[in-house]
């Protein structure tokens, strides 16, 4: 097991999914989240449709005494979202899935902008920030002063964009702003390890984002004009087998380019 597994914080414990791939790095960070001696938990993010890793997570929780309170989304894409019905109705009759996606949700309740989640006392504040993909939510947990970033930000390499890179950048530089404002002091990412500087995790994001942008739309001013092209020239150096992934981002640079004309 990666030594990611059983990390966090005081209220926040990280539980490893075993689906390790290039796409999901050391493989879907699940999170559960506590108050101190508090009855129940939040889940975030049971990861993949896999019983064995659903039972390690409810066995966790029976282990500290607790029971699972409500399960949270950061975004539907499988590897986070896949086995989240599955595992709230292990977890016993009336645990609801939120998320911002209703395709997603178990129960009526969705999630969003401004939204705070209260279950067993804890204080877990809502975030839309989309890019990496439309319905994607970041979670702050003030009383740790921890930012849970799903694949927003990751603990190592860069995120693939499913949705608009205007709205990524935006999200990154509306995150910047509101970790320094309230002095954030550790991302909890949907993959990878914990960041313990967080102003220095998304400066570099932001950075790479930009170089990226620029690499990308010099390639176009040489003569590139598809996705495709575009990962030949920028993407030399990076393995054959990540330019599939790389293809999704680079499409939408070059989306974001014809935006801006």
């Amino acid at each position: 097991m990666s030594e990611i597994d059983g990390t966090g914080t005081e209220r926040a414990t990280c539980v490893l999914a075993p689906n390790p791939s290039m796409m999901t790095l050391d493989g879907t960070n699940t999170w559960v989240i506590a108050e101190p001696g508090a009855d129940e938990v939040v889940v975030v993010d049971p990861g993949p449709k896999d019983g064995v890793h659903l039972r390690r997570v409810l066995d966790i929780v029976a282990e500290r005494g607790q029971r699972v309170g409500l399960v949270l989304l950061t975004h539907g894409h499988p590897d986070h979202s896949g086995g989240a019905a599955k595992f709230a109705r292990m977890a016993g009759r009336g645990v609801k899935v939120r998320a911002l996606d209703p395709q997603h949700r178990l129960g009526d309740e969705g999630l969003g902008e401004g939204d705070v989640v209260t279950t067993g006392g804890l204080e877990l504040r809502i975030m839309e920030t989309p890019g990496h993909s439309d319905d994607s939510l970041t979670f702050w947990l003030p009383a740790d002063r921890a930012v849970l970033t799903g694949d927003t930000v990751l603990g190592y390499g860069t995120t693939v964009l499913e949705g608009k890179l205007g709205d990524y950048m935006s999200s990154l530089d509306r995150l910047r702003a509101f970790s320094a404002d309230v002095e954030a002091a550790v991302i909890l990412p949907g993959h990878g390890p914990r960041l313990d500087d967080p102003l220095a995790a998304l400066d570099h994001y932001i950075d790479h984002r930009r170089e990226r942008l620029a690499q990308v739309e010099a390639a176009v001013a040489a003569g590139a004009r598809t996705a495709r092209e575009v990962v030949e020239r920028v993407y030399a150096d990076v393995d054959k087998s990540l330019w599939p992934a790389a293809e999704w981002s680079v499409q939408a640079q070059l989306d974001h380019l014809n935006e801006r004309g």
